[in-house]
């Protein structure tokens, strides 16, 4: 499985972006894929995520500023990023697992994926 990441930058408060996963090899028909994200000296947060039964869920730190969306043939994974703040700037990664960790608490601290892509950088900055 190959997963990789684009679309990451450097923008204003209040701005937004949109980050692009690209993920190959993913057999099985259920799954969970999302966004994690890790600032310089910071744990592990999960930021939102996706199963093929198109349920989603967020942290609660980005709830109703980012929007994570899925093309039909789950190759293809979204995070739209509205009203940026300085607190958002850290390395995203996307990642797949079983289905399950989308139902679980494990995806929050970023835990539960199997494949991990290598991040893309976010930095928000006046």
């Amino acid at each position: 499985v190959q997963v990789e990441e684009s679309g990451g930058g450097s923008v204003q408060p209040g701005g937004s972006l949109r980050l692009t996963c690209t993920i190959s090899g993913y057999t099985s028909n259920t799954y969970c894929m999302g966004w994690v994200r890790q600032a310089p000296g910071q744990e592990r947060e999960g930021v939102a995520v996706v199963d093929n039964l198109v349920y989603r869920n967020y942290a609660d730190s980005v709830r109703g500023r980012f929007t994570i969306s899925q093309d039909g043939a789950k190759t293809t994974l979204s995070l739209q990023m509205n009203s940026l703040k300085p607190e958002d700037t850290a390395m995203y990664y996307c990642a797949a697992g079983e289905a399950r960790t989308c139902y679980s608490r494990a995806w929050h601290k970023g835990n539960g994926m199997s494949y991990w892509g290598k991040g893309t950088l976010v930095t928000i900055t006046s």
